[in-house]
């Protein structure tokens, strides 16, 4: 399957997409007032220690302060959670057969302390980043950790060969101090480009060393790559065949990037300069719109409704137009199989984590749960960021997690509808129109001396109530015992009503 990075260059933001065939699987977005701070090294100030919570809140110079649980604090012998929520590293490499026994928080920050943190998580709607002390530097093939001395390798390097020559090579390049866990883009690469990349981070870290020393909390201490360039760095692989970019500036930029890390892969860098607007040349607008819609239909016919509340995410599928060659049985495996790859397909692509449910058309064989099961796993094995799934119930129900990492593309592109609040369901307008008559009843029963009754809604309201219930009108003019003159006023929202009453 062929994999295609777009990167869209403009003053305002900067957007780019990973295709695969002509699917979009990632979209990736960075706007100039809003560029994304996870990764960034702040030397920081602790100013609430909560022991009930064991964790911290910590003033990095943002509007809100982050927050730092124990288990990121140094001393846990852990892999650094910016690492384990890309899934680039099985944990079992680089944990230590025996862990010292964890101490509480209180015991080990306090408040008005100085502390060097990174930011594992971008700040979500009213919550801080989540920062951690297990400090990491990404290059190009390593990742360097400096306050460990462990050497992991990507678990998507399988052969065990090539895990043993990275290991030699690592080990015996590394300096006296740090650890190194190998990115899965240093498979194959030689012994001296991986001894490259351990110079540059080792340079990197002294520097940051160096400039936390010499600031005072809080401040940023080191600023990972703008999305361009990180994108570049973690994504641009051997899979990749073409990267296309559409800003002669940033094409500089990349190539000379590319030519510095990775001057083998240069050729496959490229210039757009068509008329067509690039995301449009290849389609990908009309795919960032249909990212948003809550139906996704499947190739059978059948389709998935997706739904997204602060705590979790539900996925119901339905079997829809399909209805099958052979039995009902058969009809629903097929829809259920087809939905388990677009699932986690569409977790990718909407940037969704947290609590998932996805609730599948009932099974009765276990056979076929559990092909659907393990349909699921597949696919989420080519997801990159980490996941938990419990095993499929009877009721056809999977709960998972996903590593929540940054904004989904909802919350980044959409917000709340200012008629409904965000629910995405609005009061209808027979609702609308009969509470507008209350209204009006209400205010009549309080102004007895009044003689007429002024309504002014909405057009939409007025509509209804003029066409499809003018006897309510007649009705309220019974009850009140005076006149009504009903106005449609345009400057009024949907659910606003004015009630005037004149002598």
């Amino acid at each position: 399957m062929g994999k295609h990075l777009l990167i869209n260059v403009v003053p305002w933001e900067t957007r780019v997409a990973l295709l695969e065939d002509t699917t979009l699987v990632e979209l990736h977005i960075e706007r100039g007032r809003e560029r994304g701070i996870a990764g960034n090294i702040y030397k920081g100030k602790v100013v609430r220690v909560l022991p009930g919570m064991q964790a911290a809140f910590v003033d990095i110079g943002l509007d809100k302060a982050a927050f730092l649980h124990a288990s990121d604090i140094p001393g846990e012998e852990e892999l650094p959670p910016t690492l384990a929520q890309e899934g680039e590293v099985d944990a079992a490499e680089v944990v230590p057969p025996a862990a010292p026994e964890l101490r509480p928080i209180e015991e080990r920050v306090q408040k008005g302390q100085e502390i060097l943190v990174q930011v594992a998580k971008e700040p979500m709607g009213t919550k801080g980043a989540r920062v951690t002390s297990h400090v990491s530097l990404p290059g190009r093939y390593l990742v360097c950790m400096p306050g460990t001395r462990h050497i992991g390798i990507s678990r998507r390097i399988e052969d065990a060969a090539e895990r043993d020559r990275l290991r030699a090579i690592v080990e015996a390049e590394r300096p006296a101090e740090g650890g190194f866990i190998v990115r899965t883009a240093c498979e194959g690469v030689t012994k001296r480009e991986i001894h490259d990349d351990i110079r540059f981070l080792t340079r990197l870290w002294a520097r940051v060393e160096k400039q936390a020393e010499a600031s005072a909390a809080p401040a940023v201490i080191h600023q990972d790559l703008d999305l361009v360039l990180r994108v570049v760095r973690d994504v641009f692989t051997s899979e990749v065949e073409r990267l296309t970019i559409d800003s002669p500036d940033d094409h500089a930029r990349v190539l000379e990037f590319v030519k510095g890390l990775m001057p083998r892969l240069a050729p496959r860098v490229h210039l757009y300069e068509g008329v067509t607007p690039l995301f449009e040349q290849h389609g990908v607008e009309t795919k960032i719109a249909r990212a948003l819609e809550r139906r996704v239909w499947l190739k059978s016919g059948g389709y998935l409704i997706f739904d997204q509340t602060e705590s979790l995410t539900t996925v119901d599928v339905n079997t829809g137009r399909y209805v099958g060659k052979k039995n009902q049985e058969e009809t629903i495996l097929r829809v259920n199989l087809e939905a388990a790859k677009q699932v986690v397909q569409q977790l990718r692509l909407r940037n969704i984590g947290g609590i998932i449910v996805i609730d599948f058309i009932d099974m009765e064989k276990a056979a076929n749960r559990k092909k659907v099961f393990d349909a699921l796993q597949e696919a989420l094995g080519k997801d990159k960021a980490r996941s938990n799934v419990l095993r499929i119930s009877e009721l056809g129900l999977v709960q998972m997690t996903r590593k929540r990492t940054r904004e989904s593309l909802e919350q980044l592109l959409t917000s709340p509808c200012p008629h409904c609040g965000g629910t995405g369901r609005m009061r209808s307008l027979e609702t609308l129109a009969y509470d507008a008559l209350r209204r009006a009843l209400r205010e009549a029963a309080v102004h007895t001396n009044s003689t007429r009754i002024a309504l002014r809604v909405h057009p939409e309201v007025a509509a209804f109530l003029t066409e499809r219930a003018p006897q309510s009108l007649e009705a309220l003019e019974r009850q009140a015992g005076r006149t009504v003159a009903l106005e449609s006023v345009p400057e009024l929202g949907r659910d606003q009503v004015e009630v005037r009453l004149g002598g």
